[in-house]
């Protein structure tokens, strides 16, 4: 192929160092996953993308036009320590040749500055690196402004490879984001809640290769779980695209009343998780993988101490990871935002902690054993087997045209009647007709009431009754649900 910095550019992709120092055979399976990967991801930009695998790196070759694009992807695909984009010309088999054709890139770009040459050399030629180096160097030095040539500590550095007769000019370097190649490392089935903690672990398994499934339970109806589906679409697309990840979502209301119902209040919290971790295993097992991956982080919240981790870990034989677990919230924060899921995270609302009052921080397994042979499990196996799943590119369909349910301010009139969905002992306090449905009776206390009536939903910062307003809308095809949300 004879391409010309003129309409084509080139990506010089350098492997992750723990790729390199594996064995010729793991090593030849990783490069040939990232090459797959890469192919898959670049192939939907442009059919005109050529990729090229060798022993210790991948180069791209992409048409102008699609640049941008092609730097975002590469950038955004785990496997790559270091990304050169680099102007590559061909049949340049002299030393004269190349030193004139540097010169031409780079001459202009020295005024004033102290720089070095640093060239790298494949197959046969009557010179050695130190040679091309040395002419190239003296060539600039002699046709440019250059203040000097400084070895040790230049202010340009004018980077080169020749391959053959061909030639690459190093422009620019990126930082890639290091890991493993997707596929390299097996599957895992993440619990995906959509804030923080959840969607940056799993953003540090695709990162270390790991082809990462979700799951999500759903205590918030339709509209919570499309607000997670936005997340995880969000994750494959940057991340994870070059393979295929299912989104699974349990159904997770009933199993919260029979919470209620069976648990100590104190014990709530971490007998939620543990019938997630529980419910998370046989859906795992369907799909015949081998792992868990949760968000927690030791002693962020009450369910996170050592103790009462190991009361969770108790229900489950199945390896579980987390990946933050020696982490503290400003440092996942900080990734969230590093790779964009912060603004969904923020919006999200955490359901797991709004059933727990009074959180136990250092749970017996005794009274943990008791308080579970209470919990009648049929309900999580119903779950489970009502389980819903999709493949996340296909979550497209699902989302692109949810709309947002009307929000009143300020009740002027008396047509309403507001519904607090908070726990059972906190109340709205208003002028206007309210009445008192926790948000985890919504489902079967809603058709009990008149629906000739207009309803408004509270809650305290509006997110949850925003979620459920939709569930309700979808569930019983109504009309006459609104968010109650008070001017501040």
């Amino acid at each position: 192929m004879n391409n010309t910095p003129s309409k084509t550019q080139k990506f010089i992709l350098k492997l992750f160092p723990e790729i390199m120092i594996k064995g010729s055979s793991a090593k030849r399976q990783m490069v040939g996953q990232l090459y797959t990967n890469l192919t898959s991801i670049l192939e939907k930009i442009s059919s005109d993308i050529a990729v090229r695998k060798f022993s210790d790196k991948i180069e791209v070759v992409a048409p102008f036009n699609t640049l941008a694009e092609v730097r975002q992807r590469l950038l955004d695909t785990s496997g790559i320590e270091q990304i050169l984009e680099a102007l590559q010309f061909n049949d340049m088999d002299s030393l004269d040749k190349i030193k004139v054709k540097v010169g031409e890139l780079v001459v202009d770009s020295l005024e004033g500055k102290t720089f070095v040459v640093r060239a790298k050399r494949m197959g046969r030629h009557d010179f050695r690196s130190v040679e091309l180096e040395q002419t190239v160097g003296g060539y600039l030095l002699a046709h440019s402004k250059a203040k000097a040539v400084d070895l040790k500590n230049p202010e340009i550095t004018v980077r080169m490879e020749l391959i053959e007769n061909q030639l690459n000019v190093i422009t620019t370097k990126y930082k890639g984001l290091s890991g493993f190649p997707i596929g390299t490392q097996g599957d895992v089935l993440s619990l995906m809640s959509g804030g923080f903690d959840s969607t940056v672990a799993s953003y540090l398994t695709m990162k270390r290769g790991i082809k990462t499934h979700f799951v999500f339970f759903n205590l918030g109806g339709n509209a919570h779980e499309i607000g997670v589906k936005q997340v995880a679409l969000y994750l494959w697309s940057k991340f994870g695209s070059s393979h295929k990840v299912k989104f699974v979502t349990v159904d997770f209301e009933d199993v919260i009343e029979e919470i209620f119902r069976s648990t100590p209040p104190t014990y709530m919290g971490v007998t939620l998780k543990r019938l997630m971790l529980k419910a998370s295993e046989k859906v795992a097992n369907d799909m015949e993988i081998d792992a868990l991956v949760t968000g927690e982080s030791v002693a962020q919240v009450s369910s996170q101490t050592l103790r009462n981790l190991a009361l969770i870990d108790e229900v489950s034989n199945m390896l579980i990871l987390r990946p933050l677990s020696t982490m503290n919230k400003p440092e996942i924060i900080s990734i969230a935002n590093d790779i964009g899921t912060r603004q969904f995270a923020e919006t999200m609302p955490e359901y797991c902690g709004v059933i727990s009052q009074n959180p136990i921080i250092h749970g017996s397994f005794k009274r943990m054993e008791k308080i579970a042979q209470k919990f009648n499990y049929e309900v999580l196996d119903d779950a489970v087997t009502n389980a819903k799943s999709i493949y996340v590119h296909d979550i497209m369909d699902d989302v692109k045209n949810l709309e947002a349910i009307e929000v009143v301010e300020d009740l002027t009139t008396s047509e309403y009647t507001v519904i607090d969905i908070r726990p059972e002992d906190e109340r709205i306090e208003t002028s206007f007709k309210s009445i008192k449905i926790p948000f985890h009776k919504l489902k079967k206390e809603f058709p009990k009431l008149e629906q000739d009536k207009e309803y408004l939903l509270y809650c305290e910062k509006g997110i949850m009754s925003q979620l459920h307003a939709q569930y309700l809308r979808d569930e019983y095809k109504c009309e006459n649900v609104r968010v109650y949300r008070p001017k501040v």
